[in-house]
């Protein structure tokens, strides 16, 4: 088997949702290509993998504009892979360390921002156009806050969701294609109430017509990749990318949640709950979603 093959399964093996195993294994396939290819670097194991050789693949990947939170990402899921092939001690080297390799300069606050109701209004008319499938789970997105994943998955759960909404509950549950498998609550504020109940009810109608799918395709990553595609086609990208649908929410979430009288530290705990992340990520949804 070749390191590339084995690094991709060794990622696979790591763990964490759908998207998050995708994204590691394209991200140590391209350390693998970029050993073979760029550097003649013929090793066919793991444990031949060499400190000098992750630093020249860093070096390079900054010298292509690749910005340092991207390549701590990358970092990441190298770490991550070669501790789960037993390679725990050697990730843990200082020449490995952010630092070390110019990383740690990084800023944690938001490349993305907050879809505007224009943007968004545009992008739902042409997505109806394009795809209904697609145009529901961009509603989705929008109205709770969700993933990618979740949205595309969300076909599993609008039943539920609808019958918990039209019995008045203060919540709904998200169960399918969270991160890590953590299945949150999403609360339901009564100035939006009426706009999820729509969004969720033409999602039912779509799924009826697809056989229980939202995207109408044989498996999940092929959903996936039809649902970024289009997104993509219909301009969400950028700084505009899917996830600021989800920043839109988180804004929204938040400004509801202060109408009501909540001071800023418990919306912000509050909205951070919403978005599955707990309640002791406040900074991070001021300084990143609703900056």
């Amino acid at each position: 088997m070749a390191l590339k093959d084995l690094l991709v399964t060794s990622a696979h093996r790591s763990g964490g949702s759908f998207e998050t195993r995708s994204d590691r294994e394209n991200i140590v396939a391209r350390f693998a290509n970029h050993l073979k290819n760029e550097l003649n670097i013929q090793i066919r194991t793991i444990e031949q993998i060499k400190v000098k050789y992750i630093e020249t693949y860093i070096a390079h990947r900054l010298k292509e504009g690749i910005s340092q939170r991207s390549l701590q990402n990358e970092m990441s899921a190298l770490r991550v892979t070669l501790t789960n092939s037993g390679r725990e001690q050697f990730v843990k080297q200082d020449r490995l360390s952010n630092k070390v390799l110019g990383l740690s300069g990084a800023s944690r606050e938001g490349t993305k921002t907050a879809i505007t109701d224009e943007k968004y209004q545009s992008v739902l008319e042409n997505a109806m156009k394009r795809d209904e499938g697609v145009a529901a789970g961009i509603r989705l997105a929008y109205e709770l806050g969700l993933r990618s994943e979740e949205s595309v998955q969300a076909a599993k759960s609008v039943n539920t969701w609808a019958k918990q909404l039209n019995e008045g509950k203060y919540s709904i549950r998200v169960i399918f294609g969270t991160k890590g498998g953590r299945p949150r609550d999403v609360t339901i504020l009564p100035e939006n109430r009426a706009a999820i109940i729509a969004s969720v009810n033409f999602a039912r109608s779509i799924a009826e017509k697809q056989n229980g799918c939202l995207i109408d395709k044989p498996d999940l990553k092929s959903a996936l990749n039809k649902f970024h595609n289009e997104a993509r086609v219909l301009g969400l990208t950028g700084k505009n990318s899917l996830h600021s649908l989800r920043y839109a929410y988180a804004c929204r979430q938040l400004h509801s949640y202060e109408s009501q009288g909540f001071s800023k530290e418990e919306a912000l705990a509050a909205v951070s709950c919403d978005l599955g992340h707990g309640d002791g990520r406040g900074w991070y949804v001021e300084h990143v979603y609703t900056k």
